[in-house]
């Protein structure tokens, strides 16, 4: 793993992140507006934003004037992550553990928000399918993934409803439990 790949993992392993991340989706913030949101101290909010930055999940996207400079507006450019890779391109590696830890903490969080009586879906499965029903299924998921984040807009917009939609699907090693394919 290069230095790159652990700062970027490192970056992902933490909640509060996952949330900027989200925020971040379609609508380009500062570190104020951001702390504001999310409930954060402006020096946190700014910490965690050079963090994710740093690690390329998020770009700067313009700035502002404010008192004494320029503060900077940042983006989630989700757009990359929900483009299937070029044909010959090296394969994504698996979401790494930190990130997958700090994702299941976050839904508990996020389904304490739930709006009971309200239409939404719980699934999950861990089997087999053939090729073809395994390729429709993934083109459909990406699809309902890629409709979501890019019509995401910034919070509390008039006409918008607060929203929670969680998307892994992988294709698994015939072992089932270990990465190496032997069930061990």
């Amino acid at each position: 793993m290069t230095g790159d790949e652990i700062t970027a993992m490192r970056a992902l392993a933490h909640p509060m992140r996952l949330r900027i991340l989200s925020l971040l989706t379609g609508t380009a913030m500062s570190a104020a507006e951001v702390a504001r949101e999310l409930g954060l101290t402006h020096a946190n909010a700014s910490y965690h934003l050079r963090l994710l930055a740093d690690a390329d999940e998020l770009v700067v996207d313009g700035g502002e004037k404010i008192r004494g400079g320029v503060a900077k507006r940042y983006r989630y450019p989700h757009e990359r992550d929900l483009t299937p890779p070029e044909a010959g391109a090296p394969a994504r590696t698996g979401a790494p553990t930190g990130y997958l830890r700090a994702l299941g903490k976050d839904l508990e969080r996020r389904s304490r928000s739930r709006v009971p009586a309200s239409q939404g879906l719980s699934s999950d499965l861990e089997g087999w399918v053939d090729e073809a029903t395994w390729e429709e299924a993934l083109e459909l998921v990406t699809r309902a993934a890629r409709l979501l984040h890019e019509r995401n807009r910034p919070p509390r917009t008039e006409g918008t409803v607060h929203v929670s939609a969680t998307t892994l699907a992988f294709r698994m090693h015939d072992g089932g439990d270990g990465a190496d394919g032997t069930g061990r």
